[in-house]
């Protein structure tokens, strides 16, 4: 690898781990600058995946303030988060390429619409009676399940659809839930990187280049993020979540 390639996977991973903690489409920078280098993409979007683990536990532990008391919130969660990744990952594994890419733009428009309108719809279930406590109850589960299988079969803007779930069943503030929500992306990172690992299909040089920047990039996309008014927040998440739609919808269809 020449220098500058080098230093390409490097700013792509940075840009990446910034974008992740914010909205959650860090892929849609890192895969398509492994793939414009020349590499496969089952072997771009895998080491990709362990790439990013580091800059998602980065911005995690930089949202370690929001994080407070949540706990119990989180350990449900990420079991649920967890079972999805695990799946994700190995579907990638054994299904032929491009078996979801159909869905994948649908599933991201309509989290960014579901985004936009997050606070009326939290408002009715609130007035109709939110269960499931600190935790959401069996919806916010098995979206959280469902969304894990997507971040460990692809992942691109997992992060939208999870803020947006969370944001609907959960009443809570939005940074808090956004550092929930980093929390349980790199738990599916995590996983399907792990299956990745065993199965062979990483290159250490890309993924340790993607990780050295995305670490950077969390780190400076959790000071941004926080920073941010719960309006400006939620506007940046459906603008990021409906751009990724479309240029996947472009590309793929």
């Amino acid at each position: 690898m020449s220098i500058w390639a080098a230093a390409a996977v490097t700013a792509a991973g940075l840009a990446a781990g910034f974008a992740n903690v914010i909205v959650g489409a860090g892929s849609l920078i890192t895969f398509p600058t492994l793939v414009a280098l020349g590499y496969p993409p089952v072997l771009a979007n895998m080491s990709n995946t362990v790439g990013l683990v580091p800059g998602s536990v980065s911005g995690a532990v930089a949202y370690r303030r929001e994080l407070a008391g949540q706990a119990r919130r989180v350990v449900l969660l990420s079991s649920a988060t967890l079972a999805g990744g695990v799946t994700g990952g190995a579907l990638l594994l054994v299904l032929p390429p491009g078996v979801f890419q159909a869905a994948v733009p649908v599933l991201i428009a309509g989290a960014a619409a579901l985004m936009a309108v997050q606070p009326r719809v939290s408002d009715l279930l609130a007035r109709r009676g939110r269960s499931g406590g600190g935790h959401g109850g069996p919806l916010l589960a098995g979206g959280v399940v469902l969304t894990g299988i997507y971040g460990g079969y692809f992942g691109a803007a997992q992060g939208v659809i999870l803020l947006a779930l969370l944001a609907t069943f959960l009443a809570d503030d939005l940074q808090r839930l956004n550092a929930t929500k980093n929390v349980l992306a790199a738990m599916a990172n995590l996983v399907s990187g792990l299956l990745f690992v065993v199965a062979g299909h990483v290159d250490w040089t890309l993924a340790g280049l993607i990780a050295a920047g995305s670490v950077v990039g969390g780190q400076v996309g959790a000071t941004v993020g926080r920073r941010l008014p719960p309006r400006v927040l939620r506007g940046v998440v459906v603008v990021g979540g409906t751009g990724v739609a479309v240029l996947l919808a472009v590309r793929w269809w």
